[in-house]
């Protein structure tokens, strides 16, 4: 496994629409993983595959509840209600966080690393990032849905684990 370099905003790959993936092949398995351990060493709860500058429908999610990382190849909503306004943030545009207004519960289906069709029910945070993560792989950010602009985020190094 290695690193990938996150891509920011203002590159022209984050506005691309991805490919779907036909086959699991070992490129995708490693793209899979490196993504996995690129969102670990970033401190993100999601990682898409543009935002390493592949332009494939995969996304990596792990919200910190025990139940990921989620490894979702050619995700797509199926059902959403409900609604949730609070800030969010991305691994592609650092330092910065808005007010943005998402579904409060969300299902999706995907195909897993084994191409087996696979389901996700989120409430809350993880139907957040299952929205924000898939709306990168249209070429979308979340400052496109910004209320009130961005503010400036800092961490804490006592907040940021050893």
């Amino acid at each position: 496994m290695a690193l990938r370099t996150i891509r920011i905003q203002g590159d022209p790959v984050l506005n691309k629409e991805c490919r779907p993936i036909a086959e699991v092949t070992p490129r995708i398995r490693t793209l899979a993983e490196d993504m996995v351990e690129t969102m670990y060493e970033a401190n993100g709860v999601g990682l898409a595959a543009p935002q390493v500058g592949i332009l494939k429908r995969l996304v990596v999610i792990d919200v910190g509840d025990g139940q990921g990382p989620f490894i979702m190849i050619n995700p797509q909503i199926v059902e959403s209600s409900g609604e949730q306004t609070g800030d969010e943030g991305c691994l592609s545009v650092p330092g910065k966080a808005g007010c943005v207004t998402r579904p409060n519960h969300v299902r999706a289906k995907y195909f897993d690393l084994d191409m087996k069709e696979c389901e996700i029910v989120g409430d809350e945070l993880l139907a957040r990032a299952i929205c924000h993560e898939l709306d990168h792989l249209d070429g979308h950010l979340y400052v496109e849905k910004v209320t009130g602009g961005l503010h400036d985020v800092t961490y804490d190094k006592e907040d940021e684990e050893e």
